[in-house]
């Protein structure tokens, strides 16, 4: 070997020592640095025509391992994701109040039933009709309370969602730019770890918000893609965008630089996944649980006052809007029911017994005559014979007394839909709704479905996650059933039928049901609808999307009419087993405010809503299962975070093992870096004295 080749690799030694001496002086000056990975040199021998001619250093590598920075990035989202979630369902729990304290919201039912047990021993007292009545009014105002944080709760996720989306593509630009600056500085073989350690520290940012999958760019610097693999940052950054709207699942998608069309965005994980669940999902079910649970409890409530009268009987009785035309309306019933008209001290002066079995009415205890459906409310008019009065208008019956007489009605054993004849139509509700207030319309097949033909709905379907699958509009088709309108929603070429089916249950509900494995959602984005001239849309009177149902809670409240005067409740039944010329009402019957006491522990039909599907029980049973379901999730929630908390902490610290500064090894390194920069020196030292001895000879 010559002396020239001999000083070139002890050059070459000397420059890689003092180099790595550069290295381990920064990892000991960064040993407390937040987010600091220590470097390395990457040495090489350097062999030329064979032979070794020392060491070539290609670079400044940083200590890291892909997999445990994948594992790390992972449980940071999963950790994110359930954190956020918990904490918001921690809110919503307490929304509903301390289980333990009297004002828990679902005790106040327990206070309802009390109250009118209370007001059945003593059925004179004004005060305990009052405090029944405060009981009735303060469930339905902690209801709508709760239901509108509930709403308010979603706002405040769309709030964060696009916060965080913002923050997201403020990282997603900065990566791109820093892929630039890692590329350059390793082409002109420059230190690119400080870039790099930034870029990594940014990487954990994104991965706290949005799940990721992140790999090696070409060049250096790193390319960061969702986890179903679409390019998020490398070459270039994409847009992330939000897109919410009330009553439709929000969804987040990509937007390319150059435009196009944006593409949908699968998130497993992070932030704004745990905020999308519950935007989505949490807070729409629990609406809709709450709604389902609170029209139960009022129409159990209203069952038992329908089924009983005021004492004096009031003289007009009004009803609900139900949506229908009369004769559909009228139609379906069975069984048995009375409407009696009475004087101020309860004689009955005009009673009509109807049949809807033999449609029939029976004046008085006469023979019985025909009614149809379609002039019902004419032919119970002519039936109380100048006495009284029934009208039907805008889908609300009602039937009024003249000359002071008041009006009652005896239940007996009519029924449609589950409810009986006055039930049904809500003419002595002592709660009453600014909307529909119940889906189950009794409608079947066979009966007319009362929208106009042409008439048109656009209805979203969309993942479980948010994604959006498409958008259909449906058409009123000309046949003029249900069954006919349920065959066009479920078209397979015009409908849903691809995506799922709607059905009409007994009770006349009709409901959607995704099909495997998609399981789609449905929202409605607009229905032109309406059942006859100012009726309801088709989607108010099906509550079909999370949007309408999500607002039912706020319909109820109390018959103003009640709330000014305790004394028009509803205790006394119509008695018409009474000689005649006594009184059926009297003011001393308990037996409505009996009735009222145990509306909670008469079964009910309960529609799927939140999570729990299609039940049959009690109100209050219902009550309990709901509350248990709430703190469950919250537990649930929490016990996810705790246990993602736990693997991220685990996968942090193994990660941090491996890129973290150790000093005893930087110790190790430092001695042999100054050993082998003192015997690289030491080889230039001997190859000068040696050239010196060479030249002095010659």
């Amino acid at each position: 070997m010559s002396l020239n080749a001999v000083l070139r690799t002890a050059t070459s030694g000397l420059n890689a020592a003092q180099m790595g001496l550069r290295a381990v002086s920064d990892n000991i000056a960064n040993v407390n640095t937040p987010g600091y990975v220590r470097k390395t040199l990457d040495q090489r021998p350097l062999v030329v025509a064979g032979q070794g001619m020392g060491v070539q250093v290609a670079g400044t590598k940083r200590i890291t391992d892909q997999y445990l920075t994948l594992a790390s990035q992972t449980a940071s989202g999963e950790y994110s994701r359930w954190d956020a979630y918990s904490q918001y369902m921690d809110t919503v729990q307490g929304l509903f109040g301390d289980p333990a304290s009297e004002s828990f919201y679902f005790n106040r039912l327990d206070t309802i039933f009390s109250g009118f047990a209370a007001a059945a021993n003593d059925p004179a007292s004004a005060l305990l009709r009052s405090q029944a009545v405060s009981n009735v009014q303060d469930f339905l105002n902690d209801t709508q309370r709760i239901n509108t944080q509930l709403t308010s709760l979603g706002d405040t996720m769309d709030t964060r969602i696009s916060a965080d989306i913002d923050s997201a593509n403020d990282l997603l630009a900065r990566i791109n730019e820093l892929n630039s600056d890692i590329v350059r500085a390793k082409l002109i073989e420059q230190d690119a770890s400080g870039a790099e350690n930034i870029q990594a520290q940014l990487v954990d940012q994104l991965a706290s918000l949005i799940s990721v999958r992140v790999s090696p760019h070409a060049g250096g610097g790193v390319d960061v893609r969702s986890t179903d693999g679409l390019m998020l940052a490398g070459d270039e950054a994409v847009t992330l965008v939000y897109n919410s709207s009330p009553g439709s699942p929000g969804n987040v998608t990509a937007v390319a630089p150059n435009g196009g069309a944006p593409r949908p965005l699968q998130l497993n994980g992070g932030e704004v996944q745990g905020l999308l669940d519950l935007r989505n999902t949490t807070l729409p079910e629990l609406s809709d649980q709450l709604g389902e649970f609170v029209q139960r409890a009022v129409e159990q409530l209203n069952a038992a006052h329908n089924a009983s009268s005021a004492v004096p009987a009031p003289a007009t009785l009004t009803g609900r809007k139900t949506g229908l035309d009369q004769e559909t309306a009228l139609s379906g019933f069975t069984g048995r029911s009375t409407v009696a008209l009475v004087d101020a001290s309860g004689v009955i002066q005009r009673r009509v017994d109807i049949d809807f079995d033999a449609m029939t009415f029976s004046v008085d205890g006469g023979a019985p005559s025909g009614f149809s459906a379609a002039t019902f409310d004419a032919d119970l008019t002519s039936a109380l014979g100048g006495m009284g009065t029934a009208s039907f208008s805008g889908g609300v019956l009602s039937i009024s007394g003249s000359g002071g007489l008041g009006v009652a009605t005896e239940e007996g054993t009519s029924n449609k839909a589950g409810k009986a004849f006055s039930h049904y139509f809500g003419l002595n509700d002592l709660v009453r709704s600014s909307g529909i207030g119940t889906y189950d319309t009794g409608l079947k097949p066979t009966d007319p479905h009362g929208f106009t033909p042409g008439e048109t709905m656009t209805m979203r379907l969309s993942q479980p996650d948010g994604k959006q699958l498409r958008d259909i509009t449906v058409t009123v088709p000309a046949g003029g059933t249900m069954a006919d309108l349920l065959n066009e929603l479920n078209s397979t070429s015009g409908g849903v039928g691809l995506y799922g089916s709607f059905s009409l249950d007994g009770q006349g509900r009709l409901t959607f049901t995704g099909s495997p494995p998609t399981n789609p959602t449905l929202s409605m984005m607009a229905d032109n609808t309406a059942r006859g001239a100012g009726g309801p849309s088709f989607t108010q009177l099906f509550g079909i999307g999370s949007g309408e149902r999500a607002g039912r809670a706020n319909q109820f409240k109390l018959d103003p009419a009640i709330v000014s005067n305790s004394s028009k409740l509803a205790f006394a039944h119509l008695d018409l087993d009474v000689a005649a010329g006594a009184p059926s009402l009297r003011s001393g019957d308990a037996r409505g405010a009996l009735a009222l006491a145990a509306a909670g522990d008469v079964n009910t039909s309960f529609g799927a809503a939140g999570g729990l599907s299609d039940v049959t029980m009690t109100v209050s049973r219902y009550a309990s299962e709901f509350s248990g379901s709430i703190a469950r999730q919250a537990a649930d929630a929490q016990s996810r975070a705790d246990a993602a908390d736990a693997v991220k902490t685990e996968a942090d610290a193994r990660r941090q093992s491996t890129e973290s500064v150790n000093l005893d090894e930087e110790l190790v390194n430092l001695t042999t870096y100054q050993q082998a920069f003192n015997a690289s020196a030491r080889m230039i030292s001997a190859a000068k004295e040696l050239f010196d001895v060479l030249t002095n000879m010659i």
